[in-house]
């Protein structure tokens, strides 16, 4: 079994080595955490945003992005689609204020809210992709930026002792998933 990091053989220095592992790990998260999501969660969250205020479009995408911690931003061309037909539903109006459509549920749209509002992509949940994946990932990738900022300035003896703490936390990672 291959980790799918390239041989750090052809580096001269180890923190080359480290730090191209670090963008492999990064290009590898993003792929898995990634910036689309699908219609119907495009229509839970604007249908859970707006159960709690009323808001233009910009702001549904603003409060997307960081009720999900920037790892979903839809696009205008998602979420506005998704206000019109909500709209041609009945289930929002929209009044214009300040030179902007500003968009508030109907009393309609209330028991989809609430329903939209348990199942939004920011919603807590028990399934590890939920925000177990990302924080995952993070600390993943935050632990090899230090170990390649050890490798690329640290004297000898602290890159002994990272590799040292490493290693012990790689057999504890493993001995973790071996339980059962």
């Amino acid at each position: 079994m291959t980790s799918g990091f390239r041989s750090a053989g052809r580096h001269s220095n180890p923190g080359e080595a480290v730090w191209e592992a670090v963008q492999q790990m990064r290009a590898g998260v993003e792929k898995k955490v990634g910036t689309r999501m699908g219609r119907g969660d495009v229509r839970a969250a604007v249908l859970a945003l707006l159960s709690e205020d009323p808001m233009h479009g910009y702001q549904i995408i603003r409060e997307i992005e960081e009720r999900t911690d920037g790892r979903w931003k839809p696009s205008a061309g998602s979420v506005y689609p998704t206000l019109q037909l909500l709209a041609d539903e009945g289930l929002v109006t929209a009044e214009t204020v300040q030179d902007r459509k500003v968009y508030t549920l109907t009393p309609e749209a209330t028991e989809q809210a609430a329903a939209a509002a348990a199942s939004a992509p920011w919603a807590a949940s028990d399934e590890p992709e939920a925000g177990q994946f990302s924080a995952l990932s993070k600390a993943g990738f935050d632990l090899a930026q230090a170990a390649g900022q050890v490798a690329t300035s640290g004297t000898k003896e602290q890159q002994r002792r990272v590799t040292e703490v490493l290693n012990e936390s790689r057999r504890k990672i493993y001995s973790i998933l071996a339980e059962d």
